[in-house]
């Protein structure tokens, strides 16, 4: 059954996209990147692959740190920016949860965290949504995680297989600070998710995830992924990433 036959007579639920930008970031200096990595990158393949004007993206623009150039987010006027002071991961995270937890989004609403160094192929707005169409998912991440697949630590992981239309998915025990739940769940999880954060320079986020599956809550990854974190060791399986980055950068030149 196809996304839109499986929503037929019901409303298609709204992807609102929560992007965080900083002017410098400690956590992920000091990280390995693709050859064509740059956050300007991410953001025109994330404009190039969020099927505007269907999703809505919002951004989050960390000003602790000062710079003598404006930040790239701040000089493009087509989505709303709100700028913040937090100057750690941490805080800026809960800023933007507080932010989002107040909004008067519909329960069903897609909402969509998202980190300023991540990668998305074309067609992910229509698999996110079709997550949601499985029975019991609570979180999803288009994340397929390299380290599941070779670190000692996962060598006797077991995970529940399913299917929707475009992809297969699993049961995964941990994401990173990018994903994806109803509106509903996120305010029915928001002490969760403000605990890991509070007062930490870098969200816990491996930690929170196993204490929202301690509590019942599913999470689920596509294989393979349809977006990656931007580290090559890490990075999702199946898809040559710099070729989609490069890609993203000669749009942005045109």
């Amino acid at each position: 059954m196809g996304l839109f036959e499986w929503f037929k007579g019901n409303r298609i639920p709204q992807i609102e996209v929560f992007v965080r930008h900083c002017n410098y970031s400690s956590a992920s200096a000091h990280k390995e990147r693709f050859s064509f990595f740059s956050r300007k990158g991410c953001f025109q393949n994330l404009i190039d692959t969020a099927d505007l004007p269907s999703v809505n993206v919002t951004f989050f623009l960390d000003t602790f740190h000062p710079t003598s150039e404006e930040h790239f987010i701040a000089q493009q006027t087509h989505f709303p920016v709100i700028e913040i002071k937090a100057g750690k991961e941490g805080e800026s995270f809960l800023q933007m949860i507080h932010h989002v937890a107040a909004q008067k989004f519909s329960p069903e609403t897609i909402i969509y965290f998202l980190e300023d160094d991540y990668i998305h192929k074309k067609g992910w707005v229509d698999v996110l949504r079709e997550a949601f169409t499985l029975p019991n998912i609570d979180y999803v991440t288009l994340y397929d995680h390299k380290d599941k697949y070779f670190l000692p630590s996962y060598e006797t992981l077991e995970s529940r297989i399913f299917h929707t239309g475009s992809c297969h998915w699993r049961t995964t025990p941990s994401t990173t600070n990018t994903y994806a739940m109803k509106f509903k769940t996120l305010l029915r999880d928001f002490d969760v998710h403000r605990e890991f954060s509070l007062g930490k320079k870098i969200t816990e986020d491996h930690a929170k995830f196993c204490r929202l599956r301690e509590k019942g809550a599913v999470l689920i990854s596509s294989i393979p992924g349809w977006a990656t974190h931007a580290e090559p060791k890490y990075a999702s399986p199946c898809t040559d990433w710099e070729k989609v980055l490069l890609g993203a950068q000669e749009l942005g030149l045109k």
